[in-house]
């Protein structure tokens, strides 16, 4: 076999991997050209290895360079019937394949390369493209198969590593599996090296930038993609990144400018549409909005993002039923996708939907236990359910148990988790057991503060939820971070609130009519429990407990927070036949809970209201003996 420098080894796998751009990157570092003129650059550098490489390959290779892919493979055919032993040539035609997006021949290639030399490092690198970029297909099959897919390409990626460790190629793709399996650290070790090998490696930087925008770190990638267009402004996922580095900083005119350049470079980037549909959302065009994620989803169907774009522009003009059903055309592709089951999960708190939520909230604990957003998000279904439901049985069942179990996993795996500490607090609180929020740590953020007003509900410390959410409230900075926690303060019932929140909404420039739906949503919730209160005071009157106590607990589930509903709930539990211990045990959790919201009660109605409450404990005590003894329970 020919010994041929290592540059020509590589020669083909640039021009697969990231066309001419790349190629001169190279070859301009190695011989200090000017990397503009690619042809230019591919000429002189062949004319330093002239003699040991075949004219028809260095034709093939020009070929390859002008992006006449289907001519070079002809070429490299030729090349590899006269010169077999050319792993050079082989590996040129297996990248003129996967070029033209025929992986199977290129795969084929490739796997004939490795049965003779096994230990190739290009054929390894380049099975380890072929692999990544299957997963760019739709396919069920290759969706199905995806973390399979990954490891394999792990796999080659480490294989040719192991014969050229300094190949950049091989170390950039071994970030890019590393990103799409989430680990951002040795993701972007990967592409250090990459960089290392290469510092005019252009890809390499726009892949660190990606890894580092997964771990939030907007500043250091803002700094790798702003290298990656120096390099080569060619890079649309260079200027990609830099467009979703302004979006998130807010400069919304600068993204835009960057995804239109990333776009007229790549008019098929899923990412970049969605990125345009967000900066679109962000302006209120929400048309123009919708239209981009449509995009994204045409070009990628399996894109959650695109999804929950859609839902919230439908979730926000008050469309909960169309919000869902858009979140679940995306779970029909991508049935375990944690995002799209939690937002699933949180549509349907809004709608009332409570039983979906909770099956979609223990979905995801069930694959990931230390997700606290599930975990505060089945614990608020179990906290509106217990304000709906009659009574408290279901706090007994196996389906309550289950989400215990779920949560007490959580913590156990992360038991330094204040937001997971605190939703065991509310489960706690919701069974009956006693709880001291005392000995918790005070919150810290507001994010805390809210898991922290949302325990206190749970527990009927009413006075101190509303501080807490008082807080959170006036510490929000922007008009999202406003009607976030309005949006939140609704949903649990938290009407004062939500009222307060919608209102500070108000005041940001152009979000009157986001806070007026807020306010009307309020305005409705406080009329349905207003008009089920008054009912169910004239059923009392009329000694119709069973229903009077369903329009109770419906007047308690639309406002928690009204004394009236909770004072007359607790006198037809009392009232109700047959008289059973659960009955008076949940008619003193309202009375409680009728006390915590009226502190300024006289004295004398405080003790008149306690002595009822030992009354009905006592009489919940005897009445639990004899069930007990006619369950024939010692």
């Amino acid at each position: 076999m020919r010994k041929i420098k290592t540059s020509h080894l590589y020669l083909t796998m640039f021009m697969f991997s990231f066309g001419t751009g790349h190629l001169a990157n190279v070859m301009a570092s190695d011989y200090d050209l000017d990397s503009k003129n690619n042809a230019l650059i591919a000429s002189k550098a062949k004319k330093k290895l002239t003699g040991h490489i075949d004219q028809e390959e260095m034709a093939a290779d020009d070929l390859m360079l002008q992006g006449k892919y289907s001519e070079a493979t002809n070429v490299y055919k030729n090349v590899v019937a006269k010169h077999k032993d050319s792993q050079t040539a082989a590996v040129g035609l297996g990248m003129s394949y996967a070029k033209q997006f025929k992986l199977d021949a290129a795969e084929a290639e490739f796997n004939k390369i490795l049965a003779k030399y096994p230990n190739n490092p290009q054929a390894h690198a380049g099975k380890a493209m072929v692999l990544f970029n299957r997963l760019q297909s739709s396919s069920t099959t290759v969706i199905k198969n995806r973390d399979s897919m990954l490891s394999q390409a792990e796999s080659e990626c480490k294989l040719a590593l192991q014969g050229d460790p300094g190949m950049p190629e091989a170390h950039y793709y071994l970030g890019m599996i590393y990103k799409d399996e989430g680990k951002y650290a040795d993701s972007i070790n990967e592409f250090n090296d990459a960089i290392k090998n290469d510092p005019r490696y252009s890809e390499a930087y726009s892949g660190r930038g990606l890894a580092q925008l997964k771990m939030n770190d907007v500043t250091s990638a803002m700094e790798s993609f702003k290298k990656a267009c120096d390099i080569n402004s060619g890079n649309s996922t260079g200027h990609y990144g830099l467009g979703e580095c302004y979006l998130r900083q807010g400069q919304l005119d600068q993204a835009l400018k960057e995804l239109n350049t990333s776009l007229y470079q790549n008019r098929n980037s899923a990412p970049v549409h969605l990125a345009m549909g967000q900066v679109y959302n962000a302006q209120g065009n929400n048309v123009a909005a919708i239209k981009e994620f449509q995009e994204a989803i045409r070009i990628k169907p399996e894109n959650p993002g695109a999804y929950v774009g859609i839902a919230k522009i439908r979730e926000d003009r008050g469309d909960l039923e169309l919000s869902i059903a858009e979140l679940r055309s995306g779970l029909e592709l991508m049935p375990n996708n944690t995002e799209l089951r939690l937002k699933v999960g949180e549509e349907s708190l809004k709608a009332g939907k409570l039983d979906d939520a909770i099956k979609e909230f223990e979905n995801v604990l069930s694959n990931n236990p230390q997700d606290a957003t599930a975990a505060q998000g089945l614990t608020r279904a179990y906290y509106l359910k217990a304000n709906r439901e009659a009574s408290g049985a279901f706090f007994a069942s196996n389906e309550f148990e289950q989400a215990q179990t779920l949560i007490d996993k959580a913590v156990g795996m992360n038991p330094n988790n204040m937001e997971l500490r605190l939703a065991q607090a509310k489960m706690r609180a919701l069974s009956g057991a006693k709880v001291d929020l005392n000995n918790l740590p005070k919150p810290t953020n507001d994010g805390e503060r809210i898991a922290y007003a949302e325990a206190c509900l749970a527990n009927n410390n009413f006075s101190e939820a509303n501080s807490e959410m008082n807080t959170a409230i006036n510490n929000a900075k922007t008009a999202n971070d406003t009607f976030a926690i309005a949006d939140l303060a609704l949903m649990i019932k938290d009407l004062p609130a939500a009222k307060q929140a919608y209102q500070k909404g108000a005041t940001y420039p152009d979000a009157a009519a986001r806070a007026n739906r807020g306010l009307d949503a309020v305005a409705k919730a406080t009329d349905v429990a207003r008009q089920d209160l008054t009912l169910a005071s004239d059923l009392a009157n009329k000694r119709q407990y069973a229903s009077a106590i369903d329009k109770y607990n419906s007047a308690i589930y639309n406002n928690p927070l009204n004394p009236d509903s909770r004072y007359g709930l607790a006198m037809v539990l009392e009232k109700d036949t047959p008289h059973t211990s659960a009955k008076y045990r949940e008619a003193c959790v309202q009375l409680r809970a009728y006390l915590s919201l009226t502190p300024n009660l006289p004295a004398k109605e405080v003790e008149k209201i306690n002595r009822k409450i030992e009354n009905l404990e006592e009489k919940a005590y005897k009445l639990e003996l004899k069930e007990k003894k006619a369950r024939g329970i010692n």
